[in-house]
């Protein structure tokens, strides 16, 4: 019997692309990738920090419903569509990670899925506990 844990945000990208929004496998749990999006456009609207932050806390309660906790993550991976705004990203990503300190990539994309969306967040986690 697999151990496998499949965790649903209920987004309407999940069924049509078929992924999960995490999958914890043992002491593994990887959260896919992470916006902003809302029915009425992105949450904190053009902000990138505010958009960061729903993104994480998006993350972080997908990371409880699979057993983990943002002490847990290892790593992010952290898509921008305009790496001159890197600094509040980064500021946003500090304030819930850097106490922890994943390793972490940055990287510019030309866009994401829906107009109006600045950055997208992966993280994976292993529970240690």
């Amino acid at each position: 019997m697999s151990n496998r844990q499949l965790i649903s945000s209920g987004g309407p990208w999940e069924p049509v692309v078929g992924y999960s929004r995490a999958v914890r496998l043992g002491d593994h749990v990887s959260v896919a990738g992470t916006t902003a999006a809302t029915a009425d456009g992105p949450e904190g609207g053009d902000d990138v920090g505010a958009q960061t932050r729903a993104c994480l806390v998006r993350i972080r309660a997908a990371l409880l419903e699979a057993g983990a906790t943002l002490e847990d993550v290892v790593r992010t991976r952290i898509f921008v569509t305009d790496i001159s705004r890197w600094e509040e990203v980064g500021r946003v990503h500090g304030e819930f990670l850097g106490h922890v300190r994943p390793a972490c990539t940055m990287v510019e994309v030309s866009r994401l899925i829906e107009p109006g969306l600045l950055v997208e967040i992966e993280a994976d986690a292993i529970i240690s506990r």
